[in-house]
């Protein structure tokens, strides 16, 4: 896979705001994907098209497995905010659906025995640009 170029907060905003939020209806809405999900056998993964990363690979710091939820959401709540420099939107890649253009991030969980592809649809009125915790 080639390497994405990365996207920082201001970049990442600009591409949610060009995007919009299109109206149409298409194959990747047929599940809803409002928080985080597996990704789901009715969106094809060719139909995702990689178009950057929340990964900053010359940061010097490994990237946080805290997860910013100031107002009690969770990970898989549909209104959790959607913050860059938290988990697991710091490891994500945004991707856009070739056919209607909607954003939204994935990345691979793994743990001892699985691999799971997640994705999440990209609201940009749940993104914040939260200050990094500082350790």
């Amino acid at each position: 896979m080639r390497d994405l170029p990365y996207l920082d907060y201001a970049a990442f905003v600009a591409h949610a705001d060009a995007a919009g939020d299109p109206s149409t209806d298409c194959q990747c809405t047929r599940t809803p994907l409002d928080g985080w999900a597996s990704l789901p056998n009715s969106l094809p993964d060719t139909q995702l098209e990689a178009v950057g990363t929340l990964f900053d690979r010359h940061d010097t710091q490994e990237p946080t497995f805290a997860e910013y939820h100031p107002d009690g959401t969770s990970y898989w709540a549909a209104n959790a905010p959607i913050a860059p420099r938290y988990f697991p939107y710091n490891r994500a890649n945004l991707c856009r659906c070739r056919d209607c253009g909607r954003l939204y991030l994935r990345y691979q969980e793994g743990g001892g025995y699985f691999v799971d592809q997640r994705i999440r649809r990209v609201n940009r009125a749940w993104i914040v640009d939260a200050p990094a915790e500082i350790a």
